[in-house]
């Protein structure tokens, strides 16, 4: 089979992208499929060369502790806003299936799938819009409320319209300390801080309005980091998450022997029920296909409060997913192969 693995984009989390794109297009190959790797934004492969479709080996690559310059990619390609470069489109008409392995941005806020599904091109995950509510943190957050799914308190406040410091001051008033201050649309941790006080407060508001002006800011649940990915409809087992020090940010996540990962996590059989079931209501209010990752908080009660969807979860040697199909004695490149099988299931 021809398979497009699309992977970098402008995105925080371009560098994670190349990482996935490279380790499933090795694994695909494996397979024996032939297999081309495209940045839909240079319109090149990772390493600035033309895309073409080939079996062989794939240079792995190394996601470093800092999120990529964008301005820098901007200005040296040239290519500004501008997500799609030319050329991108028609290769994807090539593909028999083009294997989305991108993280952020176009790539997983639905606009990269309407542009696909607008053209008869099948894709792996989700489609549109299920992208779209997924990634975008406060809507998620109001379905999950709506399917009565527990989720911490939060205010949403854009950074474009009102300043930081009357930002702070409704935060203070409505959430309250500790808080999360993440950007409303970005993943793998990009742009995400605690705050215990109005000094913390401001500092993380700085930060993520680097990324977006949306930005949302949740209450602080204390307690255990626990993921749970659903693959074709299957609830996986349960991952819990230990850094060895900090919070699960950018660079822990992706720096092997950052954190100890357990699965199955260490929880209660009703625990483990109750993540599952409220990751595949997850999964259906958001309109959810093929694949997908819920973040959730085990307090100290046993209760799980879900934070947050991944519609396009990494592939990466330290993602999650990953770990979670290979305790049901999927390996890597199997799963590959049923996202993929999970692609050429839909219907045209």
């Amino acid at each position: 089979m021809n398979i497009l693995i699309l992977a970098g984009g402008l995105s925080p989390e371009r560098e994670v992208s190349f990482t996935s794109g490279c380790r499933i297009a090795t694994a695909l190959i494996g397979r024996g499929h032939r297999v081309c790797l495209c940045d839909p934004y240079t319109g090149c492969d990772p390493d600035g060369k033309p895309p073409v479709y080939t079996a062989d080996a794939i240079r792995p690559r190394r996601i470093g502790i800092k999120v990529p310059d964008l301005a820098t990619l901007k200005r040296e390609s040239g290519r500004g806003e501008r997500r799609i470069a030319p050329g991108v489109m028609e290769l994807c008409r090539t593909a028999e299936v083009v294997f989305i392995a991108l993280h952020g941005d176009i790539g997983e806020d639905g606009r990269l799938q309407a542009m696909l599904e607008t053209e008869g091109i099948r894709h792996t995950g989700s489609g549109y819009a299920g992208c779209l509510l997924a990634m975008d943190k406060d809507i998620a957050k109001r379905l999950f409320r709506e399917a009565d799914i527990l989720t911490p308190d939060w205010v949403h406040c854009d950074l474009s319209r009102q300043t930081a410091e009357a930002a702070a001051a409704h935060i203070e008033e409505t959430v309250g300390y500790p808080c999360v201050v993440k950007p409303c649309s970005c993943g793998s941790s990009v742009g995400v801080s605690m705050a215990e006080d109005r000094e913390e407060l401001m500092q993380a508001l700085t930060l993520a309005m680097q990324y977006e002006g949306d930005i949302i800011a949740e209450r602080r649940i204390q307690g255990r980091e626990v993921t749970v990915s659903v693959l074709g409809g299957r609830v996986l087992p349960a991952v819990e998450i230990v850094p060895h020090e900090g919070f699960y940010d950018y660079a822990n996540k992706y720096q092997a022997g950052a954190v100890e990962e357990l699965c199955p996590a260490r929880i209660a059989l009703a625990e483990a029920s109750a993540l599952a079931d409220a990751a595949r209501r997850g999964f259906d209010v958001l309109r959810l296909d093929g694949y997908a990752r819920f973040d959730f908080i085990l307090d100290k009660t046993g209760t799980a409060w879900c934070l947050e969807a991944n519609a396009l979860p990494g592939m990466t040697p330290t993602s999650l997913l990953p770990r979670a199909a290979a305790a049901i004695g999927m390996d890597y490149p199997s799963l590959c192969e049923e996202i993929l099988r999970l692609a050429t299931e839909i219907p045209e």
